[in-house]
């Protein structure tokens, strides 16, 4: 950004630069039309439009640095005027020591009027592009501010929302280790290496990156090992995925929340074996996936909500794609489903 500032700043003072050569080169021949030899009108040329140009580049350096505000608009026109006479009345005493004239000291005396007023307009054009040019850069600034703010406060939301799931998640195993060691102390030892390797998946990953399915799957099957674990025979899953969306993106960890949801409420208040369904196919431009668990309408209560996956995945969605149909949920025939679409950008 500040190298493309620096190029724009060069190019302005490059035709800031042609300017004063055209319009050195215009003064020089309208006073060469009244008479004056062209080394007289060439003198004219450069002093008057040396002194204007640093008439110019006062009003625009102090325009930089000072934005005037609805009721203020009257120091620029004073700036103009004082300007305009310091730039008018300096080539009139000037002028004389340059030239030793008295027919062109005559003339000078007589243009006087309209010279002011063409440096008047000279330096107001200046004045009210240098306003509009700067009021636009400071805009611009301000918008890049305030997207580097959403930015930061949607990055420290999205990596709350992870820290609110990682320690549900640990401690639940935890307590399944704990639960294991006496009995089982193999299963034990197997379940903290299944959690060490899907601790150390989830470190390394970014909540804005976006990974293949085929990834996000391999990772979630780390956490779908540590749950048989803790949960035996009575947790079966069963993935299915389209051909046509190995490579697709999501954001990752996406679906681990989603599953664990359906674990709770799927394995809650029975001793039955119960079987997850995960589902991922393409729909137009769109990663679908369904995760399906059975429930009982009379404890589980999924319509009511599901507790900080559904909400935390949600969430999720709207930071990273600024919309909020991305994810629904239905239940049909104790089967309560779980559908979130992801944009394929």
């Amino acid at each position: 950004m500040a190298a493309s500032t620096h190029t724009i700043f060069s190019k302005i003072r490059i035709a800031f630069f042609c300017g004063g050569l055209v319009w050195a080169a215009l003064l020089t021949y309208v006073v060469h039309s009244f008479g004056f030899t062209w080394y007289i009108a060439f003198i004219d040329g450069c002093a008057c439009t040396l002194l204007l140009g640093g008439a110019c580049w006062l009003i625009n350096n102090n325009l930089r640095y000072y934005q005037p505000g609805k009721g203020s608009y009257i120091n620029i026109f004073i700036w103009c005027l004082a300007l305009t006479a310091a730039a008018t009345f300096g080539s009139r005493w000037a002028l004389p020591y340059l030239v030793n004239n008295t027919i062109y000291v005559n003339f000078l005396a007589q243009s006087l009027t309209i010279r002011f007023f063409t440096n008047f307009l000279a330096i107001g054009w200046m004045a009210l592009f240098s306003m509009i040019w700067y009021s636009q850069q400071e805009q611009k600034e301000n918008e890049k501010r305030k997207a580097e703010a959403e930015k930061l406060a949607r990055d420290a939301e999205l990596y709350n929302l992870r820290q609110q799931l990682q320690p549900h998640f640990l401690f639940n195993s935890l307590n399944s280790i704990n639960a294991l060691i006496g009995f089982k102390p193999d299963e034990a030892r197997k379940m903290i290496h299944q959690l060490s390797d899907f601790l150390r998946g989830t470190l390394k990953k970014d909540d804005q990156q976006l990974v293949p399915l085929t990834e996000e799957l391999a990772h979630l099957q780390l956490y779908l090992d540590i749950e048989k674990v803790r949960f035996g025979h009575r947790l079966q899953t069963e993935i299915s995925c389209d051909e046509r969306c190995g490579e697709a993106k999501l954001p990752a960890m996406l679906l681990q929340p989603i599953v664990e949801n359906a674990i709770k409420f799927g394995l809650y208040d029975t001793t039955d074996s119960v079987t997850v369904s995960i589902r991922a196919e393409m729909e137009d431009s769109y990663l679908a996936l369904m995760v399906q668990n059975p429930y009982d309408p009379k404890t589980a209560k999924p319509r009511k909500g599901t507790g900080f996956g559904l909400s935390g995945v949600q969430r999720r969605l709207y930071l990273l794609f600024a919309r909020t149909d991305l994810i629904e949920t239905y239940a049909d025939d104790n089967i309560f489903t779980t559908i979130i679409k992801v944009p394929q950008i």
